[in-house]
């Protein structure tokens, strides 16, 4: 009982911050784990690896099955979780923190879609800007392809780097925080949208559930599904443009090609090149790891807030606005 007490005790002491950051690097952490297999096939589809375009979803599970084992679907999900611990914990925690500023430091607003939208979106941003190198180290691990002597081809990647320390400091070696900092520009034009889209459509959701059922787990997941599937549709191919330029220097190697791209040019030369349709290449797949991901991920981070005692938006945001006279994010 004493250790309970001093367990509570821990609880109620931490500021509210620290709990918001902790309810979302375990959110991160549990959400990203669970997807982690479709995630490592999406990567492949997404950066032209013609084996495993050719022969689909059930075929590139075999195949990576085979030749890798269980521990190949999540090749580079160590890095994976490195970068979305920190990651959803800045998330949530600046959405939290960038919807408070913006309702304290204008007293007249109150809660609407559009608050939501610019706080989620300001939001993602800062994670990306602050996560952003253990992302493009997670693309490049589970960029490499480990095959038998027969599948050895040109197109094939060797394990170039061996795990995610000898990623990160190659990758520093050879082309600076430039180099660490690579394709960061369609990330956060996909990530701005992407993710004040996640919290608008979540948020909007769950104020049209009845009150009686605000607590319900269900509703939650099918509001998180929702608010994912439309998210990630808008945005999805400034993430294939990013995927791309991630692994460039790798597939360049193979390609003896030199030329590095932008943006923009990298976007057209995929459409030009391969069709529009390799744009929403792995969106499929996406749509398997989305609708999980973002759906257990919202749910963790109501149920965690919870066991932390995060006291509800409304009462902190009444504490230190006592009065409202108009609507600015409505």
């Amino acid at each position: 009982m004493a250790e309970g007490e001093e367990k509570s005790g821990i609880i109620d002491s931490m500021p509210l911050f620290a709990k918001e950051l902790i309810a979302g690097g375990v959110t991160g952490g549990i959400a990203k784990t669970a997807v982690a297999p479709l995630e490592r096939i999406k990567i492949l589809f997404q950066t032209r690896r013609d084996e495993f375009k050719r022969i689909g979803l059930v075929g590139s599970i075999n195949k990576i099955g085979k030749t890798e084992g269980l521990m190949g679907f999540y090749r580079g999900n160590g890095a994976s979780v490195a970068r979305i611990v920190p990651y959803a914990a800045l998330h949530y925690m600046a959405y939290e923190e960038y919807r408070r500023w913006i309702i304290f430091g204008f007293p007249d607003t109150t809660r609407g879609p559009l608050l939501d939208l610019v706080a989620g979106s300001f939001a993602g941003g800062t994670a990306v800007l602050f996560t952003y190198p253990l992302d493009l180290v997670r693309t490049k691990l589970a960029y490499q392809v480990v095959g038998s002597a027969k599948t050895q081809a040109k197109t094939v990647i060797p394990l170039v780097y061996r795990g995610i320390t000898d990623c990160f400091s190659r990758t520093f070696r050879e082309s600076g925080m430039r180099g660490l900092y690579r394709g960061v520009a369609p990330s956060l034009y996909g990530i701005f949208p992407y993710a004040g889209l996640k919290f608008y459509f979540y948020e909007e959701m769950k104020r049209h559930v009845p009150a009686e059922h605000k607590k319900d787990i269900s509703l939650k997941l099918i509001c998180g599904s929702v608010a994912g599937l439309l998210g990630q549709t808008l945005t999805y191919p400034l993430d294939v443009v990013r995927r791309q330029m991630q692994v460039e220097r790798l597939y360049s190697a193979v390609k003896e090609e030199t030329k590095r791209r932008g943006t923009m040019q990298t976007l057209v030369k995929i459409a030009r090149e391969e069709g529009w349709k390799q744009l929403f290449s792995g969106l499929s797949i996406n749509y398997l790891k989305v609708v999980p991901s973002v759906a257990i991920g919202f749910t963790v981070y109501d149920v965690m807030k919870l066991h932390l005692r995060v006291p509800p938006r409304e009462e902190t945001e009444a504490e230190a606005v006592p009065t409202r006279k108009r609507n600015v994010f409505t």
